[in-house]
């Protein structure tokens, strides 16, 4: 079981975080990193076991606590104003094979822009947030 979460927890940090994914991987501690979101989630985990759950659903319950901490995905957030707002430059980007890349890019010049509006589930959807996007990625691709 410990192995399976570690493996989902990657995928989804490739998948939603990959800045994170790339991080980890230039520190060489993503094990690391895995290894401890595993042993944090062990105690629900036990729980869950005791108490007869599936284990579907207790594969699904402790990886939504491991990744409680990264969502709502700032990378996600970031290609979706794209494909929105920018949807040619964002074909280009994905034709290239780069958008991935090139995402995690425009995340960097967005930190701040996340930082003053307090990214999180209760502020995603602030048009005010949405707006301080669209401009940094305006001045991006201009």
């Amino acid at each position: 079981m410990q192995s399976r979460l570690m493996e989902k927890l990657r995928a989804y940090i490739l998948i939603n975080n990959p800045e994170l994914g790339d991080q980890l991987h230039a520190d060489y501690s993503m094990s690391q990193y895995l290894e401890d979101k595993v042993v944090a989630v062990m105690p629900l985990l036990e729980q869950l076991h005791a108490a007869g759950s599936p284990e579907y659903s207790i594969e699904e319950l402790c990886l939504t606590a491991m990744t409680q901490d990264l969502r709502p995905s700032r990378f996600q957030y970031i290609r979706e104003v794209m494909e929105t707002e920018f949807p040619e430059e964002y074909r280009q980007l994905s034709n290239k094979g780069v958008l991935t890349f090139e995402t995690i890019q425009i995340l960097e010049l967005c930190h701040s822009v996340f930082e003053i509006y307090g990214f999180s589930e209760e502020t995603k959807d602030s048009r005010f947030l949405r707006y301080a996007v669209i401009v940094v990625l305006h001045q991006h691709f201009n």
